[in-house]
C-alpha cells in the first residue's frame, strides 16, 4: 500500500512542480509565501514561525527569505512593538504570484479527483488523515 502513496506522490509532485513553474515559482518559494498568506492579513510572520511551521532550520529559513526579498515578493522591517524582532511580510507581487499559483494547483487536483466518487474522496481523505494524525504529533 504505501509503495502506491510513494508512487502517487511522485506525480503529485510532478503537478505542483509544472504548476508553480507555471508561476515563476519553485515549491519551496510556494510553500513559504504560502505560509505568510494563511497567516491572514497584514501576512506577515517572524522567521522563526515561518521556520517552525515549514519545518526548516532558521539558517534555512534565511537563506529563502533573502531570496525572496531579492525577488521582490517579500519584504523584511523591523516589529514596531519589539525593534529586535524582525517580521517578514507578503509584497502585493508575492500575494499575486501565490495566490495564482494556489489557484491553478486547486484547479489541477480538482482534475485529478474528478474520475474517483465523491464518496470515495472522503473515505480516502479520513484515511489518510488517520495515517497521519500519529505521525505529526509524534513530530512535534
Amino acid at each position: 500500500m504505501f509503495s502506491r502513496v510513494t508512487r502517487l506522490a511522485k506525480y503529485l509532485d510532478q503537478v505542483r512542480h509544472a504548476t508553480f513553474e507555471g508561476h515563476g515559482l519553485q515549491g519551496w518559494e510556494f510553500d513559504v509565501l504560502a505560509e505568510l498568506r494563511r497567516s491572514g492579513s497584514p501576512y506577515e510572520l517572524t522567521p522563526g514561525q515561518m521556520s517552525a511551521q515549514v519545518l526548516i532550520s532558521s539558517g534555512a529559513m534565511t537563506n529563502r527569505i533573502d531570496r525572496l526579498e531579492a525577488a521582490g515578493l517579500v519584504i523584511r522591517r523591523e516589529d514596531p512593538s519589539d525593534g529586535r524582532v524582525t517580521l517578514v511580510r507578503l509584497t502585493p507581487l508575492g500575494r499575486d504570484r501565490v495566490d495564482g499559483a494556489l489557484a491553478d494547483l486547486v484547479r489541477r487536483e480538482a482534475e485529478l479527483l474528478e474520475p474517483i466518487a465523491a464518496t470515495r474522496r472522503a473515505e480516502t481523505a479520513a484515511t489518510l488523515a488517520a495515517l497521519l494524525e500519529p505521525l505529526e504529533a509524534a513530530a512535534g
